[in-house]
């Protein structure tokens, strides 16, 4: 892959244009063949069904997938001791940490890498993971991202700019105005998200302008610093996207405020993950949602007991060629209350927000964990930032990078540093720097948060 890495890199842009066209061609082509448009239909006719009739196909969907496990993988052949599962005795096999998967593949992946579809997590948070997909459960997995973008008027074929963790763009390409690649076939132009600064700012903005995207989709932090840099001059979009589908991160109230504004779009979350999590989706009426037929979520606190906000272990169905049960995946949500109805007629659960990696929190010795969305919350009010990052090396002091406008006067600089201060209490303090710009990880992704001393 490096030889054909380096090789790709002096290429013509028109060259590499074709290619990334040919081999998403050819990715397209797999994922939607086979089973694809049977799991469109499938997904489809259960939008409406009733709350019986749903559960009754969650059980039946988990026995399926827990048998098939069991008789194929040799790690669950000794880890599911017993013979009838429900969601009611799922708590009985072990949880499944990362770790085994790391150390463990062989024996739970029931496929080899030929036959099905190879996959590597980002490795935001420590090691990249291997993961090996079955093919028609990659068909489903798309079928389902598919049914859900059809709702609000995407298919393939529509102009689309992708924010994601390609790394094919070099800094001899931004010095030529050039930030992305075009896949002419399905009308997607990719954009590096490892070059987004105020330096290069004009480069992306002037691109969005020319290509006029009727979606976006990727990682929320990379759209969102373009907009956030793109408010603090006043610009604006010159013509309206209609959504903008996030992936990969943690949507922050910030990203739909700055992006709404600037892009004039809906901001429509999901929440999946690379290894293959189920699905949590947002409806219509702007609320998350659970499909209890993409797998299991169960909620646990600090003592693997059952909660309403907590880490979340996960049993997806549509893992069969690395089966994930119980797997502890690494992100947290809270759950709406049990009675709440959403006014868009699904009775699938209702998630009240999507909170991120659980090691996405500061460590403080008077407030315990500071999470994401608190921290997150520091700059209300607060003129001038562009994107913010928190590193902690030492449980009583904390490194605070900022990249700023000239709106960063001392007394907005001092506003923050009274809101961090309130949420990570008087025994921390505060390294605050101003950067020009803040390094993304190898994924491609921003952490605004790097808890590095746990």
């Amino acid at each position: 892959m490096s030889i054909l890495h380096n090789a790709f890199k002096f290429m013509p842009i028109a060259l590499q244009n074709t290619a990334i066209s040919l081999v998403n061609y050819k990715l397209y082509k797999t994922r939607h063949a086979r089973d694809y448009n049977k799991y469109r239909n499938y997904y489809s006719v259960w939008d409406n069904a009733t709350y019986e009739e749903v559960e009754s196909e969650r059980d039946r969907r988990l026995q399926s997938f827990l048998m098939y496990a069991k008789q194929q993988s040799e790690w669950y052949k000794n880890n599911i001791s017993i013979d009838t599962i429900s969601c009611h005795n799922l708590s009985e096999i072990p949880i499944l940490e990362k770790k085994d998967i790391l150390n463990n593949l062989k024996k739970i992946q029931t496929i080899n890498d030929q036959a099905g579809i190879v996959s590597f997590t980002g490795g935001t948070t420590g090691a990249s993971m291997k993961v090996v997909y079955a093919k028609n459960d990659t068909q489903e997995r798309f079928a389902i991202l598919d049914n859900f973008r059809a709702k609000y008027g995407y298919k393939l074929g529509k102009k689309t700019a992708w924010f994601s963790g390609k790394n094919l763009i070099s800094e001899k390409d931004i010095k030529n105005g050039i930030c992305s690649h075009y896949d002419f076939i399905n009308k997607i132009r990719f954009y590096s998200t490892f070059h987004i600064n105020k330096r290069n700012f004009d480069v992306y903005w002037k691109s969005l302008n020319e290509f006029k995207p009727e979606f976006i989709v990727g990682f929320p932090s990379s759209v969102y610093e373009i907009c956030e840099i793109a408010d603090s001059k006043g610009l604006r979009l010159n013509h309206k996207v209609k959504v903008f589908f996030p992936t990969a991160e943690t949507v922050l109230p910030r990203h739909r405020e700055v992006i709404g504004r600037v892009l004039g779009c809906k901001l429509v979350d999901q929440y999946a993950s690379s290894e293959g999590a189920p699905f949590i989706l947002e409806c219509t009426k702007g609320n998350l949602h659970i499909h209890p037929l993409t797998g299991i979520f169960e909620v646990v606190d600090e003592n693997m007991q059952l909660a309403e906000e907590g880490e979340l272990l996960v049993t997806s169905f549509t893992t069969h060629g690395t089966p994930l049960i119980r797997y502890r995946v690494g992100d947290r949500i809270k759950l709406t209350s049990p009675d709440k109805k959403c006014d868009c007629g699904s009775i699938f659960p209702l998630v009240d927000r999507i909170q991120g990696r659980s090691t996405d929190y500061i460590l403080s010795p008077t407030h315990g964990k500071v999470n994401l969305g608190n921290i997150s919350n520091s700059t209300k009010d607060v003129a001038g930032i562009i994107q913010f990052q928190v590193i902690q090396q030492e449980l009583n002091q904390v490194k605070v990078l900022v990249v700023t406008t000239p709106d960063f006067i001392l007394v907005e600089k001092n506003k923050f540093k009274l809101a961090l201060a309130e949420r990570f209490g008087n025994q921390v303090s505060i390294d605050l720097q101003v950067v020009d710009e803040i390094a993304k990880e190898k994924s491609g992704k921003f952490r605004l948060v790097k808890n590095l001393i746990i």
